[in-house]
């Protein structure tokens, strides 16, 4: 019986085809599923074609439609596994069908695929350059080296020609993605161990024979990254009817060496750029550790109720709802954590407040004490360094590092500053409330006492938590073997939280990971919103030293992002009901389509001109049901966690972003400055990055200074 797989080139085309032939694909893979290997030879209504002077003789076609045809890569070798890789119009599916090479990568012994007529093509003229220029791009590295990281003859003798990294993004199209990738890690400057190490090692299965196979069957089964062997009908129903769920968790090789590692000493820190898959590594984590003990308990925490929500979602998919073991992990997030155990343990019911009614009560304690100070400077003197540090009495405080923060104290302004946080605290308490970092502080107190009430913490989006926060997730999990597991990406923090997890106990040295490799969003979208990180310098995740995105890179190719300058506002929001109608007419779902901007006003008038025009919208308030339909709208901050097929981001202006008022001016601390204007910059990284296919990024008036250099 033959067996059908699906490589994720089918997936990256699949969602974008109309529904008429998405439908057509579905009946087309039944009647495959369906059928023996003689009746699929005797071509019982699929149509199953050969291609005229294809490079790679295996290649077939099968009707979809009467105007559409998927592209097959056929068993020559006496195996029964059929390789779905593309589905196209009747004529562009023959050309390109013809011009792809699929072969065996020599290193890693996963499957492949190459443009060779393209590169047959394109490698001379290069070749001719090369003689020319002053030096070439890999004229360190031996061909030996080359050959023993996977790269083949066609490839090694582009490469040979390349003079730049933008010269090797020519060819990003056309090489197999393995070769691509290890001359990418090369061109940043890793060497031939760490490229080994990280790319070739990570993918290569551990049972893989010395020499390099031909079947495809074996060649496909060593390939999971991005083929799925489905096999049974009511899997290939599942998956065509949610494909993009069939990868949401889907776990690459450089992720499974993370999540999949038997034990780790201690704290584990696992860090990357956006759509790296930080947290399909966390979840695979939580799968793990779960399967260590039957009895242990594992706290799945991250920083909002939406990112809590989206992380409770995708565990269940994981663990196929296995009610047991979904028992046996609690997800939720730290400050919600935090709530429950002084809950429990005091009998008291911690009311926090919220960000506008601690900026009400600072202004009225500057205003009762008449302080030298705004009430911004002490709320995040206190933040910082009060809270930071859990200071409780002026002595404290006297005697405090105020590293970070710059404007400096003296003794007798350390008393001003700290007689206004007696009395912001005596305010609160008058009113029976606290604050998140108060009650997390609290709980740690609580949890301390007792034995700890988990065997494994898992933490996503770390980059946002607050000092007090990483106290209650250290006392709620022994010191210990497989104790904390962290992701987290410095780039998208978009709160102001300064941590040195040394200094808490978290001690990663040595069980650090850097996931490089962009899963989400195309590579056209990645290097515009990377350019939005160039001109500043990003702070650890561990609060010591630098973070960097050398090597960050997509293996996805589309479209520019769209920058757009307009007049008016009005007229940016009309822009933006074409630009939505044009993805819809492009066979996008209304949900499969973001709109962010940095404050609910401008969302105002994006929903009422949408809704007039008829398009359906939905606002992101918290985590949406993503079943409902609607073209999604949120502010910069709400989309934290979220991604969409096409995304715009909407008034990206001079004096929104970065949002004036909550940056500090310099003669006050020019070190908050900086790191508000930063967490802004941040701020909008992470709102272009949701993207995974097509981003707009518009504005009105004068742009913000954060374009500079990527319009």
């Amino acid at each position: 019986m033959p067996q059908l797989a699906f490589a994720q080139s089918f997936w990256d085309g699949y969602d974008m085809l109309e529904k008429p032939v998405r439908a057509g694909v579905r009946k087309a893979m039944g009647k495959f599923q369906a059928l023996s290997a003689a009746e699929l030879n005797a071509d019982k209504g699929l149509h199953l074609e050969s291609v005229n002077n294809a490079r790679d003789p295996r290649m077939r076609t099968i009707r979809i439609t009467d105007f559409w045809r998927g592209v097959v890569l056929a068993p020559d070798d006496g195996s029964d596994v059929f390789l779905l890789v593309n589905v196209l119009p009747h004529d562009d599916a023959y050309t390109w069908a013809a011009k792809r090479l699929y072969s065996a990568n020599s290193a890693t012994r996963a499957l492949e695929v190459r443009d060779a007529v393209a590169l047959d093509e394109l490698t001379p003229l290069y070749e001719t350059a090369a003689r020319n220029a002053p030096e070439l791009l890999f004229a360190d590295v031996s061909d030996g080296t080359l050959r023993t990281l996977g790269i083949d003859d066609q490839v090694l003798r582009a490469a040979r020609s390349l003079a730049d990294k933008a010269q090797l993004d020519a060819f990003a199209t056309l090489l197999p993605e393995d070769q691509l990738e290890v001359l990418h890690y090369l061109a940043e400057g890793f060497g031939p161990e760490d490229v080994y190490r990280d790319v070739v090692a990570v993918r290569r299965p551990a049972d893989a024979p010395g020499e390099p196979v031909e079947d495809l069957a074996t060649v496909i089964a060593n390939t999971p990254a991005r083929i799925r062997l489905v096999t049974s009908p009511d899997e290939l129903a599942e998956m065509l009817e949610k494909p993009f769920d069939a990868w949401r968790v889907f776990l690459h090789p450089s992720q499974r060496r993370v999540a999949y590692r038997t034990s780790y000493g201690g704290p584990v820190q696992v860090t990357g750029g956006p759509g790296t898959g930080k947290t399909v590594a966390a979840l695979h984590r939580v799968k793990h550790l779960l399967s260590r003990r039957e009895d242990s308990r594992v706290l799945l925490t991250t920083y909002t109720n939406a990112l809590a929500a989206g992380l409770r979602q995708m565990l269940g998919l994981l663990l196929d709802e296995d009610e047991e073991l979904l028992r046996r992990v609690d997800v939720t997030t730290v400050d919600a954590y935090a709530n429950g155990v002084v809950r429990a343990k005091s009998g008291t019911v911690p009311r926090p407040v919220g960000d506008r009614e601690q900026r009400q009560l600072w202004e009225k304690a500057v205003k009762q004490l008449d302080l030298p100070f705004t009430a911004q400077f002490l709320a995040q003197e206190y933040r910082h360094v009060v809270l930071g540090q859990d200071l409780r009495d002026l002595g404290s405080y006297l005697g405090a590092s105020r590293r970070g923060r710059g404007t400096g104290l003296g003794h007798a302004r350390r008393r001003e500053v700290w007689s206004g946080v007696e009395r912001f605290e005596q305010l609160l308490r008058d009113r029976g409330e606290t604050t998140h970092p108060r009650m997390c502080i609290r709980a740690a107190e609580l949890l301390s006492g007792d034995p700890a009430p988990y065997a494994h913490v898992v933490v996503d989006e770390a980059q946002d938590l607050h000092p007090s926060q990483w106290r209650v997730l250290r006392a709620a999990v022994s010191p210990g073997p497989d104790d904390l597991f962290v992701t987290g990406d410095p780039h998208q923090r978009i709160y102001d939280s300064r941590v040195s997890l040394g200094s808490l106990g978290i001690v990663t040295v040595g069980r650090s990971f850097r996931l490089r490799v962009n899963y989400r969003s195309t590579e056209e979208i990645l290097s515009w919103s990377a350019r939005l990180l160039t001109p500043v310098t990003i702070g650890a995740l561990e609060g010591e030293g630098t973070d960097s995105l050398a090597g960050y890179r997509s293996l996805l190719h589309g479209r520019r992002p769209r920058v757009q300058e307009y007049a008016t506002r009005q007229e940016e929001t009309e822009g933006l009901v074409d630009h939505v109608r044009a993805l819809l007419d492009e066979g996008l779902a209304p949900h499969e389509i973001g709109v962010c901007a940095r404050f609910n006003l401008s969302l105002d008038a994006a929903e009422k001109k949408l809704t007039g025009a008829g398009i359906p919208v939905l606002r992101v308030k918290g985590q949406t049901a993503q079943k409902t339909e609607g073209v999604r709208l949120a502010t910069m901050h709400a989309m934290k966690g979220l991604e969409f097929r096409a995304v715009s981001v909407l008034g990206v202006d001079e004096g929104a972003v970065p949002f004036a008022r909550e940056i500090t001016p310099r003669e006050v601390d020019p070190l908050q400055h900086e790191a508000d204007v930063l967490r802004e910059r941040c701020l909008l990284f992470v709102a272009c990055t949701r993207a995974r296919e097509t981003l707009s990024v518009t504005w009105n008036g004068a742009p913000s200074p954060f374009l500079v250099g990527t319009v």
